[in-house]
């Protein structure tokens, strides 16, 4: 069995808007949510075998705060320019192509795109993935290049105002 956890990015800073949207830090919010869901993901017991996220600044700093909270190694967090702003279908071809010794993956991404896949993997489905949001699902594989016709189940569901 495998696990996938998707996080969104947490609250950006909007206070340049000369700023291109793919360079846009963290606002407060963002950088007290993301340790702290961090910790609270850790609190769980789960154990990620690697990151992936999108390269924009928001993203992977969010990852960053993730990786340092989970004790995460710099050679298991892979960084893709294709996440940034993503449709469903490549979170799909990312997840198919990744090495079977990982058993729990986070992705860390955007809206739209991460909010569609979400509502693709299970009758779970949410409005609006919020930032910071985890959402996680149990997948009946053994290898990832299984995933796409995989039955997927709902595990939980976390977000800064849940708490």
């Amino acid at each position: 069995m495998k696990e996938l956890l998707l996080i969104r990015h947490a609250k950006s800073n909007w206070s340049n808007a000369l700023m291109d949207d793919f360079d846009r830090p963290l606002n407060e919010r963002g950088n007290s949510d993301a340790p702290r869901m961090a910790k609270i993901l850790g609190s769980k017991g789960v154990h990620v075998d690697a990151i992936i996220s999108s390269t924009a600044n928001r993203a992977f700093t969010t990852a960053s705060y993730f990786a340092k909270e989970l004790g995460i190694k710099k050679i298991n967090i892979m960084a893709l320019d294709k996440l940034y702003h993503a449709p469903a279908h490549v979170y799909y071809d990312i997840l198919e192509d990744l090495n079977d010794d990982f058993k729990t993956i986070a992705i860390f991404a955007h809206n739209p795109g991460i909010t569609d896949f979400v509502n693709s993997l299970s009758e779970t489905t949410i409005d609006n993935m919020p930032t910071c949001g985890i959402f996680a699902v149990k997948i009946q594989i053994k290898n990832w290049g299984e995933f796409r016709d995989a039955e997927k189940n709902f595990w939980f569901f976390e977000s800064p105002k849940m708490q």
